[in-house]
């Protein structure tokens, strides 16, 4: 498999960058009560800490607010999935607990800052590109709602888009039947490609002390905007 970034891309943000972790042998269960408290105080936090603080002050909010508008977004109507999650967690309306896999996922973006996707490997068909979609671009969404990509970051395989940093598709959902899982970190431009690996590689560690299993972490960049995975 071998994923790219449009090389356009860098024409607008030109430290546009991904991390991405590959993870085989994966076991996706219900989430232990340690990540349930721990994604649940997260959210306690930062729901407190959003009373004294703007949405915008939060640097991965800005900085995607920045990417959208780059590229002709309306952020101030099309969310990404971090802000999205951040205004629900103001309106006290906290994530339930899926499973083991999205729920750390959630967490990483809380932490982190950032939106993250993550889909079921062997669900995608062929080569994967991170580009900006058309009028035609677009999918059901996780709230089985069609999300229309025109102007958006999509990543898109053989048939069609399903994902970007807004949220993904039903098409590649991860359930607790998935081993074999793609996670995509749509990363804050200010972090620098070795901060970037070393970021992929901590949750890395943390996804699979949980899942089980075994992963890879890669970073594409302007510098080495494709990479191909075994």
């Amino acid at each position: 498999m071998k994923i790219e970034m449009d090389p356009i891309l860098f024409e607008k943000v030109s430290n546009l960058k991904l991390a991405i972790n590959h993870y085989t042998k994966t076991i996706v269960s219900e989430s232990p009560q340690m990540i349930k408290g721990r994604l649940q105080l997260f959210q306690e936090y930062l729901y407190f800490d959003l009373e004294d603080k703007p949405l915008a002050d939060f640097p991965g909010i800005k900085e995607w607010r920045d990417i959208f508008d780059a590229f002709g977004t309306d952020s101030n109507l099309h969310y990404h999935s971090l802000e999205a999650l951040m205004r629900e967690i103001a309106n006290l309306n906290y994530l339930e607990p899926l499973h083991s896999a999205v729920d750390l996922n959630s967490f990483f973006s809380l932490q982190y800052e950032m939106p993250i996707g993550i889909y079921d490997a062997d669900k995608i068909s062929g080569d994967i590109s991170l580009s900006i979609g058309s009028k035609d671009t677009g999918y059901e969404d996780l709230n089985e709602n069609y999300l229309a990509l025109d102007k958006v970051l999509a990543l898109s395989d053989d048939n069609g888009a399903f994902g970007s940093p807004s949220i993904d598709s039903t098409r590649t959902a991860v359930t607790e039947e998935t081993t074999n899982i793609l996670q995509v970190f749509f990363l804050r431009p200010s972090i620098d490609a070795d901060e970037a690996l070393e970021l992929a590689t901590a949750a890395g560690n943390m996804f699979t002390s949980v899942n089980g299993g075994d992963f890879h972490s890669y970073v594409i960049d302007k510098n080495k905007f494709s990479i191909d995975i075994k």
